[in-house]
């Protein structure tokens, strides 16, 4: 019960107030001129640019994250390796917002470390050839920082969940390492795979603080747009604001109708 009334107050309530309010028109009117606005500019680019970060990061932290888990879980690896790429991971993940912007400006900035480095040891600057993490590859960068520990714990369990006796029994009866991979492996991991980048879509397209601590809002998102009406930066029609959060919800709705089958799926293997 108390759960319930926590998730009521802060999950339910505002998400029922979202959706009503996005058929609001200023003067109290009910209308749908909210949603024919996600259309036009600059709010299709937002849109745009978000489902472009989040599926960029997403099938990158993806496949990174399948890679250093299988070789931190697959048998011959030290015990140590695994336990402190989890480690890591789990404070990785977690690790976002302006703290991780701030670090990245410290690294990657005009005046980073890094930078710098490159320049006066190398002689080469990045950002004199077309780089600038103050953009949208800039993002894709960061947020992948946080993405691929998010996918290796995801995807922990199920490269943990792939039997021995499957690999001897795939190499007794003659199979290459591909064919394993091709007709065993693959197929047990992809429902989990699958799942798990449709959950790094989910996170990357939400989050927020990390990319305005980065950019300011100079690209445009849709996290960081309706931060601007909530912010009172637009005035005109906060209707709008509620009506970019609802395009939102269609959104990460998809992509969770597609997320509980396959981890129905996936969760059979495991058994």
């Amino acid at each position: 019960m108390p759960f319930l009334a926590y998730a009521t107050a802060f999950l339910l309530l505002p998400a029922g107030n979202v959706m009503v309010g996005a058929f609001q028109s200023p003067d109290g009117g009910y209308t749908l001129d909210n949603l024919r606005t996600l259309f036009d500019e600059p709010y299709r680019t937002a849109f745009k640019n978000s489902i472009e970060v989040s599926l960029v990061t997403a099938l990158l932290g993806g496949v990174f994250g399948l890679l250093l888990a299988h070789s931190a879980i697959r048998e011959g690896t030290p015990r140590f390796v695994r336990t402190g790429l989890t480690t890591f991971s789990g404070v990785a993940a977690n690790f976002a917002g302006i703290p991780l912007a701030a670090a990245f400006v410290s690294t990657l900035g005009v005046l980073g470390v890094l930078t710098q480095f490159m320049t006066e040891k190398l002689g080469w600057n990045p950002y004199d050839h077309g780089f600038s993490l103050f953009s949208k590859t800039g993002i894709e960068i960061v947020y992948l920082y946080f993405q691929i520990p998010l996918m290796i714990l995801v995807i922990a369990p199920a490269v943990d969940g792939l039997r021995r006796e499957w690999r001897e029994a795939a190499s007794g009866l003659g199979a290459s390492s591909f064919q394993y991979w091709r007709h065993v492996g693959a197929p047990i991991l992809a429902p989990s795979l699958l799942s798990a980048v449709v959950l790094l879509f989910g996170n990357s397209f939400a989050a927020y603080a990390t990319a305005y601590g980065l950019t300011g809002g100079s690209v445009g998102l849709v996290p960081i747009t309706i931060g601007f009406f909530l912010s009172g930066d637009v005035l005109d029609n906060p209707h709008l604001g509620q009506a970019l959060a609802f395009g939102m919800f269609v959104v990460l709705g998809l992509m969770m109708l597609a997320y509980l089958p396959l981890q129905k799926v996936s969760s059979r293997w495991m058994r």
